[in-house]
């Protein structure tokens, strides 16, 4: 599987065919300026929350590509109040794509569209498919239902926050790697605010001494997983 990223918490997925684009906020992120969004292609788009550095390229995407939208019911609601209708609402269970099969599980978190409107229970994926399994958690702290994750199955890679302050930190990053029984993990949500800027050596490092690895591509860059 590859993953590009393109900075905060945004990032795509190649598997199975497909390409599944996560929490698309770019040209609001001023590290990001140089990724055009035009030229970014989905056949899905998952959506963890409606906070606006989550779904604030959200609709110029999706109208750009026709992609599947799916994410938490409510959220989905809003998204066709703003005129697109192609929509798969979830909330906490799993269901079959023709990619694989995603799992929306539980995250600490909260969750409000840019309008101020309700934006349902945040939460990440679970995603199975022929190519591999991984794990988003999407915006959370350290909990304990990260052990369930192995029960929908067990990922050869998971994505995580590392910037600490609104979300779990390198330190619970770490914790949260032994719960999902999963060393490979690609931070996210750092370095975009004052408030999540990270030592970047001294986090990957901190992983290796657990016996982990930490993986914290640059805006753009595209890795093998």
């Amino acid at each position: 599987m590859e993953l590009t990223y393109y900075g905060h918490s945004c990032f795509l997925v190649q598997a199975a065919g497909k390409r599944l684009l996560f929490d698309p906020f770019i040209t609001g992120n001023e590290l990001a300026k140089d990724i055009d969004i035009n030229s970014i292609e989905a056949d899905y788009i998952l959506v963890s929350h409606g906070h606006g550095d989550h779904v604030g390229d959200l609709l110029a995407i999706a109208r750009n590509t026709g992609a599947l939208v799916i994410g938490a019911f409510e959220v989905m609601e809003w998204v066709k109040n703003q005129g697109y209708s192609n929509v798969h609402g979830m909330n906490f269970g799993s269901f079959r794509f023709d990619f694989g099969r995603v799992s929306f599980v539980p995250a600490w978190h909260s969750s409000a569209l840019p309008d101020g409107s309700y934006g349902a229970n945040p939460g990440g994926f679970v995603i199975s498919t022929t190519d591999g399994n991984f794990y988003y958690s999407g915006d959370t702290c350290l909990m304990m239902d990260m052990q369930l994750v192995p029960h929908y199955a067990k990922p050869d890679f998971a994505i995580m926050p590392v910037g600490g302050n609104f979300t779990m930190d390198v330190d619970d990053a770490v914790t949260a790697s032994g719960f999902i029984k999963c060393n490979k993990v690609v931070g996210v949500h750092f370095d975009t605010f004052g408030y999540i800027k990270i030592d970047h050596d001294a986090a990957r490092e901190t992983f290796r001494k657990a016996g982990k690895e930490l993986i914290l591509p640059g805006i753009g860059e595209t890795v093998t997983l």
